[in-house]
């Protein structure tokens, strides 16, 4: 149990026990609140409980406070209990509580922070699902990295998950592709075609033609366009794969839009939805009753010309999803899916199943920022960003953080330039630096001919410098960053959390030597403690956002 919920359950007690004196009147009481405090002067943790139990108890939240105080169990990890205006109780931990942090860090490593929310539990995680039509831009990414990350803190917090990418291969985009292709390939043949202007013109359809031109010559001129969207369509998920696989993002399943069809399962979806009663036709096509869940105005599902609208498969997807027997699905969203995302929902709400174990999260735009000017970017002109040439210039790194950088209500600005920079403006920089400094102290200690082990005995009762003692408090935050990110699904939580993180660290590294002649041994030893710990935690911090703890920078 985390000190978060240790400290809960302690003031729960003190509450009822407060009660059972008479000290307080006897009613059901919410559920007890464990936050940070505004200044670290305050204490370790505070709760404003108090405040919201003044009406039932009919008394001043500051005299409540006092009554929960006076009626608290004792512990042997609380330092100090203190009352303040209005209504706050404020606890500050002992050292030796602290100091313990190092230790769980240490003895548990990667499975430092774990939780038991989602044990015996199966998720599902939807995110980047770009269209098979071209490279994956970085306008695409966002999402992939918010759903990458959220995945491998709900695998801590116990889920069991499985990262899924909808591939939309089939519609009409696809036929354009096919249409694309066959004119690039007809034009290497020296013919007088044009591509039209809804056609895809990014060069690397002229790659997809070239490649086939070199292995078949003039043969496939007679192919219908089917053919040639079927072969780009294949390469470009290959190529896909690939680019996400540079950035550290390795799905688990990879559901085909197509499967849809070929398995009758659209149909089906449809079929159902009519003998439920929720579709009727009009002027040739048939409606769904959107209408009937709350929406504005009835939705089109097929069109008259037989064409299933967006909507038709997506709800037969997630009816499948549903069927699958996920107890959480999360879907990571695009602006764009603001309207339809609910109209799914409804789809599957229609086709009988509760939708309340979705979770839709929307991102914002992303917008490349490179000497001061913005990039514009399109997929159908070709004048998008590819994912592949920032992973060029920039890496993976630099992209995870500044995806997660922000939450996804907000929209992001990705700097080339910063990303670039190697100093403290850079924040992922100045995380990675810490790592690298206390791989840096475990270098020289080796150099100077230091015992490996020599830290293994350090007495961590000799770590209670100020700047020690604030990285051990935020060390202790794990835990609370997990859980938050996983009850909200909100990923950037962790990006916040490691910048404070290195922000504790850099301080202390400043003034708590270890290599010095003039540090006693003992101390020495300990702090050689502290910084190995130091040194696990930044790794699996960074691991949790898909990045690298490099040893050198």
């Amino acid at each position: 149990m985390s000190v978060y919920h240790q400290l809960a359950a302690v003031l729960q007690e003190a509450l009822q026990a407060a009660q059972t004196a008479g000290a307080l009147p006897t009613f059901d009481p919410p559920e007890i609140t464990i936050e940070r405090p505004r200044e670290a002067s305050f204490g370790d943790y505070a709760s404003p409980t108090p405040l919201k139990l003044a009406r039932d108890a009919r008394m001043a939240p500051i005299k409540i406070a006092q009554m929960m105080v006076d009626h608290l169990p004792a512990t042997d990890y609380i330092q100090e209990v203190t009352v303040a205006p209005p209504g706050f109780i404020n606890i500050r931990l002992t050292p030796e509580r602290l100091q313990q942090v190092l230790v769980d860090v240490l003895a548990l490593g990667v499975m430092y922070g774990r939780l038991h929310l989602g044990d015996g539990q199966k998720a599902q995680i939807e995110c980047v699902s770009a269209n098979p039509t071209g490279p994956i831009h970085i306008g695409r990414t966002r999402g992939g990295v918010m759903g990458d990350t959220l995945a491998r803190a709900m695998r801590l917090a116990g889920y069991d998950v499985v990262l899924e990418y909808y591939y939309n291969d089939a519609g009409r985009q696809i036929t354009l592709l096919g249409e694309s292709t066959k004119v690039r390939y007809l034009q290497l043949l020296g013919q007088d075609v044009e591509l039209a202007e809804e056609h895809y013109k990014g060069d690397y359809i002229i790659d997809i033609a070239r490649e086939l031109k070199a292995v078949h010559g003039d043969a496939l001129q007679d192919q219908p366009a089917e053919y040639f969207g079927k072969y780009a369509k294949d390469q470009i998920a290959k190529s896909q794969k690939e680019t996400l696989r540079r950035i550290n993002i390795v799905f688990d399943v990879y559901y085909n839009e197509q499967s849809l069809y070929e398995t009758g399962r659209v149909w089906e979806a449809l079929e159902t939805l009519q003998e439920k009663g929720y579709v009727y036709e009009k002027d040739g096509a048939q409606w769904f009753k959107t209408t009937e869940f709350g929406d504005d105005k009835d939705r089109v599902l097929v069109k008259s010309t037989g064409e299933p609208t967006y909507r038709m498969p997506d709800i037969a997807y997630h009816w499948d999803k549903a069927q699958r027997g996920f107890d959480l699905v999360v879907d990571f969203f695009g602006p764009d899916h603001h309207a339809t995302a609910p109209q799914v929902l409804m789809g599957v709400q229609a086709l009988g199943y509760p939708t309340d174990f979705v979770r839709t999260v929307l991102h914002q735009i992303i917008s490349i920022i490179k000497d001061g000017q913005e990039m514009k970017m399109s997929t159908r002109t070709g004048t998008f960003v590819a994912l592949d040439d920032v992973l060029d210039e920039v890496g993976p790194d630099p992209i995870r953080y500044f995806m997660i950088s922000r939450s996804g209500n907000s929209p992001i600005e990705f700097d080339l330039n910063l990303a670039l920079e190697r100093s403290d403006k850079n924040p992922v920089y100045y995380i990675q630096n810490a790592h690298v400094r206390c791989a840096g102290i475990f270098r020289k200690w080796a150099e100077a001919g230091g015992a490996a082990d020599a830290d293994a005995g350090g007495d961590l009762s000799l770590l209670t410098h100020e700047n020690e003692l604030a990285f051990m408090r935020k060390a202790m935050e794990l835990p609370e960053v997990i859980e938050l990110m996983v009850l909200n699904s909100e990923p950037h939580h962790i990006a916040f959390y490691a910048y404070e993180l290195a922000a504790a660290f850099h301080p202390a590294y400043e003034t708590c030597r270890v290599l010095n002649e003039d540090v006693p041994e003992p101390l020495r030893h300990a702090r050689l403690r502290f910084y190995r710990a130091a040194k696990q935690l930044f790794a699996h911090v960074l691991d949790l956002m898909g990045m690298s703890a490099p040893e050198v920078m």
